[in-house]
């Protein structure tokens, strides 16, 4: 009975040590699932890519200041002026451009831009913000001999590529600026459409 006991166990052994090394694994499945993962993968990888890229281009963001150094007021005299803003703080994108004062729209978006004017005693400032050669709100200030006066507003816009956005001083009015930059612009992309 002890040897039929042995030979019993020998047998159970043998055969849990066949199914211990030669598993019921389908190797070529398990290399189809691991393509399936690499090509995965891959394709995660361009799609990061491009998000990443395509955030680059989003970045849009511009403010600038009317004078590049000095002091000196800017007069309209027969016709709107387009206002060229020669102080650039910052041009996120490149879409401003201080040879022409005109901001560009890169992207199809919802903008943001803000505009401040200067002016000292005894001068009437007026300028407006235009799209496309519309006008899209405007400053006024008319400043007693005596002080000097600020104006600002703000706007937010749709804009498609190409659209471009400019201030402009109206005929027979004057702006000031000076190191502390009054008289400045500014805008950024809020969000694209």
């Amino acid at each position: 009975m002890a040897v039929l006991q042995m030979l019993l166990l020998l047998c159970a052994g043998s055969s849990l040590a066949e199914d211990l090394f030669s598993p019921n694994v389908d190797i070529i499945a398990e290399l189809e699932k691991l393509k399936t993962m690499d090509e995965r993968i891959k394709k995660l990888e361009e799609t990061l890519s491009k998000v990443l890229s395509e955030n680059e281009v989003k970045k849009v963001a511009f403010s600038v200041g009317l004078l590049e150094s000095g002091t000196g007021h800017t007069l309209s005299t027969d016709s709107q002026k387009t206002l060229v803003y020669k102080k650039v703080f910052s041009n996120i994108g490149g879409a401003y451009d201080s040879n022409t004062g005109i901001f560009t729209a890169p992207i199809k978006g919802v903008y943001y831009f803000r505009f401040y004017g200067h002016c000292q005693g005894g001068k009437t400032m007026a300028v407006s913000l235009l799209k496309n050669g519309a006008t899209q709100c405007s400053l006024h200030a008319w400043i007693k001999p005596t002080s000097n006066g600020n104006a600002s507003n703000g706007v937010v816009l749709t804009l498609e590529i190409g659209d471009q956005i400019s201030t402009h001083l109206w005929e027979n009015t004057w702006i000031y600026d000076d190191p502390a930059s009054y008289t400045s612009f500014g805008g950024f992309l809020i969000f694209p459409l």
